[in-house]
């Protein structure tokens, strides 16, 4: 079963002081693509997340992003009250000897002053920790199963399309003797057009059959049905397969093209072109796979 790198994993924690809420995002990426946004506060356990991380996630542009909102009473943030008294003893000090008028919001003026408001980061305890942690996994596997999900979604959008291009694959053969036919009438209506009716009837047939052989599309057939059970065969093998399943329908659609190029007859020419779409469409959608 494939799976889709797109995903998303959301979990909050429950902490005696605060919440802390667990997000991962992931879009389609050629290689893994991870991005932090870590609370200071957490900032230290950045490398075992980012392992963390690393470890359960191939493939993918992979967002992760902590955030801590505070409840109750408690906040780890605070007015220096020193620091506000000075500046305002001094703000006044200096209107005082040079005559100027004193601020009517004095709040304003001094909370725009450095250092009014301070951080108080404290160390996060190992049960904390642990809690924290646990809720990082839990958004890992949400994301996981998103990924399986939209994986079982695309595996039935590929089998459809496949079984599509199988189907046009077959109705080619209904054209295959009349094609044949059809280019021998136009050679001979257009050597009577030129009035050569006395032409070697043995050289005739050699050129007709070296003419036919150009145009023989079986091996292109039967190479197309091979990718064909190869594609659906790699893609019920398990995940990882995206960058596999690209090539496959890379050459999927060499067949269809030389299919087409050869065909040189206007029902074949439509069936190509059905299956063209349906191939376009593979590839689309293979590019979000794990």
């Amino acid at each position: 079963m494939i799976q889709s790198m797109t995903g998303f994993g959301k979990v909050t924690a429950e902490l005696p002081t605060k919440k802390v809420t667990v997000e991962i995002k992931a879009l389609n990426s050629k290689q893994l693509d991870l991005s932090t946004r870590i609370p200071p506060a957490y900032k230290e356990m950045e490398m075992q997340i980012r392992s963390r991380l690393l470890a359960s996630l191939e493939r993918g542009k992979v967002d992760f992003s902590m955030q801590v909102e505070y409840i109750g009473k408690y906040t780890p943030t605070q007015f220096n009250q020193a620091a506000i008294e000075n500046y305002y003893l001094q703000i006044t000090e200096i209107a005082e000897k040079l005559n100027i008028t004193l601020p009517v919001d004095w709040f304003q003026v001094l909370l725009r002053m450095p250092d009014v408001v301070k951080s108080d980061i404290t160390e996060v305890d190992e049960s904390e920790w642990g809690v924290v942690q646990q809720s990082i996994d839990q958004a890992i596997s949400q994301l996981n199963s998103f990924r399986i999900q939209e994986g079982e979604m695309l595996q039935k959008l590929f089998a459809r399309k496949i079984g599509n291009i199988a189907a046009g694959l077959a109705r080619l053969e209904t054209y295959e003797n009349e094609r044949v036919e059809k280019i021998k009438a136009r050679i001979i209506d257009n050597l009577e057009k030129i009035h050569a009716t006395d032409y070697d009837k043995n050289r005739f047939e050699q050129e007709m059959i070296y003419y036919i052989e150009k145009l023989d599309v079986n091996e292109e057939k039967s190479r197309l049905g091979n990718h064909l059970e190869y594609f659906i065969s790699t893609m019920e093998s398990g995940k990882g397969q995206g960058k596999k399943l690209g090539f496959i329908a890379q050459e999927i659609g060499r067949e269809i093209n030389t299919l087409g190029s050869k065909s040189n007859h206007a029902a074949m020419q439509q069936i190509v072109v059905g299956m063209k779409d349906e191939l376009e469409q593979i590839k689309e959608q293979v590019l979000n796979v794990l």
